[in-house]
């Protein structure tokens, strides 16, 4: 299955917000950027809300044939390993393969397949537009170390959906581990998916910085641009010279929001004629959170109250999450604040807007997290974000397409 050059993943926890995340699509596409959705939904993220695999399909095709989408979308089982891909297999066509909880661990025999492998790459290895870089066969080593059982344990996955289905597209995913991985590092591990025969469209490494969800991008820009700048010139030189898919792509989906480097990305993909796939999730949950306080009234009482609640379960919250949230918890409102606060500014409390005085990034990534307070809402949330749709999904349509796609300026 072919992925198209410019993919953008869409978070959608609870299955109401199809048509308004499409509306995004149809947006960038009518203002020249022609990105293709892929509604993505993860095992965690089912197992807290109560869903299944398959009705984040149904969600995706009844949003598609409502709005009429006749151009080609996917359903990504987001973040699947060997044990919960199975759920997975009937209704995704893209699987993101993730291999964090491997890299850093090793075998004496996988490890000692990977140095025989690669042995005869010592000395100087030189990447075009990258300096120059010695090998030696303990660089080798320390590289089979960190990453030969992580890509024959994606393998593994790989192999399992292949023997199940047909057609797909596969990501490897890489990016949820403390340290990025070097150009270098890079290329020896893009070598062992070509060993492997993995036909995959996409790879989502990690980069230097703060990822966190539901916030911006935290980290030396210049740095993130020549790290992002030489896996792209990675990419393009193991797509020459080894049996890669020729449109193989950066992924970038650690935390929700990225404004910071939409711009960085976006010039630099262009430069290098390079595709490129965004993923985003929560921060669709947070439009519906921000749309209940500004409707007001009954939904407004909701929205409150999942905060409340949450300021109560801070630790339980977050323990799923501590990789990707850096919460002060000294800055969160007190309870007086929520009870007595208005519609507004509760909603510019959770608004990704650091211009806006009332703008809290504590309390957004909390409320990023809470979403499990609402799935336990069950049909009280679901009705209350049905019955405002007028309300919330311009929010979120505006999300996608202003505050993301636009900056990337391709």
């Amino acid at each position: 299955m072919e992925l198209p050059k410019y993919t953008f993943g869409l978070g959608d926890r609870f299955h109401k917000q199809g048509e308004a995340l499409l509306d995004a699509m149809i947006k960038s596409n009518q203002n020249g950027l022609q990105f293709y959705p892929v509604f993505n939904k993860s095992n965690r993220e089912h197992h807290i809300t109560g869903t299944t695999p398959g009705d984040t399909r149904k969600a995706a095709d009844k949003a598609i044939h409502e709005i009429g989408w006749r151009q080609p979308y996917f359903v990504d089982a987001d973040h699947i390993t060997l044990e919960t891909v199975d759920s997975f297999i009937d209704s995704s066509d893209f699987f993101t393969i993730d291999v964090a909880n491997f890299i850093g661990k090793t075998d004496d025999s996988t490890l000692n397949d990977f140095i025989r492998r690669n042995n005869h790459e010592t000395g100087l290895m030189t990447i075009p537009g990258i300096e120059s870089f010695e090998i030696t066969t303990a660089f080798i080593k320390a590289v089979g170390e960190k990453f030969a059982l992580a890509i024959s344990e994606a393998a593994k996955v790989y192999n399992h959906i292949e023997s199940l289905k047909t057609s797909f597209v596969a990501e490897i995913s890489m990016d949820e581990v403390e340290a990025p991985q070097s150009p270098i590092e890079l290329y020896f591990i893009l070598k062992e998916i070509a060993f492997y025969k993995l036909n995959i469209s996409t790879i989502a490494p990690r980069f230097s910085g703060r990822f966190n969800k539901g916030i911006d991008w935290r980290g030396e820009l210049a740095q993130f641009e020549l790290e992002f700048e030489q896996d792209l010139l990675v990419i393009k030189h193991c797509v020459d010279q080894l049996a890669l898919d020729p449109g193989l792509k950066l992924s970038l989906h650690s935390g929700s929001d990225k404004f910071s480097i939409y711009p960085v990305i976006g010039r630099l993909c262009k430069k290098h004629d390079a595709g490129i796939h965004i993923k985003t999730a929560g921060t669709t949950w947070l439009e519906e959170l921000r749309g209940l306080s500004l409707a007001g009234g009954d939904s407004f009482d909701l929205a409150k109250e999942i905060c409340m609640e949450g300021l109560n379960r801070i630790e339980e919250l977050t323990s799923p999450y501590l990789e990707v949230i850096d919460i002060n918890t000294r800055h969160l409102p007190n309870k007086n604040w929520v009870k007595n606060c208005s519609t507004h500014e509760f909603a510019e409390a959770i608004q990704h807007d650091p211009s806006n005085p009332n703008f809290n990034a504590d309390l957004r990534q909390l409320m990023h997290v809470s979403y499990k307070i609402a799935a336990e809402k069950g049909e009280r949330f679901n009705m209350a974000v049905t019955t405002k749709a007028k309300i919330i999904s311009p929010l979120v349509t505006s999300n996608i397409f202003d505050k993301h796609i636009k900056r990337l300026g391709l």
